[in-house]
């Protein structure tokens, strides 16, 4: 029987760690073909089928950047490994809490939706933080501010 000591090398968890940047790589590859940026560390997408009405529509796959979705024996499916969960398949579907999105920023923020309206508050949010945070960087202080533009 082997001894166990400091120096073995576990090789199941290389292989583990192999097989994530095989697929890290992969899909770094298939997107730089279509142009889209992949923003998100990590998400999760699901389409609900028995309230689906991709049958009559299919607009989410019209709308999907990626050609993540896809229309396969009377049902909208998913290449989860395509999707950058950027949203757009919600904005167009017109069936509320059919498709869902759970995605995780750069910053370690979880993000959720499911409904047009979640998905643009939640970008209206993003923006505005992003305008709050290029004013600041602008104008540190009203002194500064009023050195550039003048007092009223």
């Amino acid at each position: 029987m082997p001894e166990n000591n400091s120096s073995s090398i576990d090789i199941f968890s290389m292989l583990s760690e192999n097989k994530d940047e095989l697929k890290k790589s992969q899909r770094k590859e298939l997107l730089s073909s279509s142009g889209v940026k992949d923003l998100f560390k990590e998400g999760d997408i699901n389409i609900n089928t028995r309230t689906c009405w991709g049958f009559e529509c299919k607009l989410c796959i019209k709308a999907c950047p990626t050609n993540a979705l896809f229309w396969q024996t009377g049902e909208v499916k998913i290449i989860k490994d395509l999707c950058v969960y950027c949203g757009a398949c919600v904005l167009c579907c017109m069936v509320d809490d059919c498709i869902q999105i759970k995605r995780k920023r750069d910053d370690g923020t979880t993000e959720k939706f499911s409904k047009p309206q979640e998905v643009i508050k939640l970008n209206d949010k993003i923006n505005t933080q992003k305008r709050i945070e290029r004013i600041n960087s602008l104008f540190p202080n009203v002194d500064r501010y009023c050195e550039k533009y003048g007092k009223y």
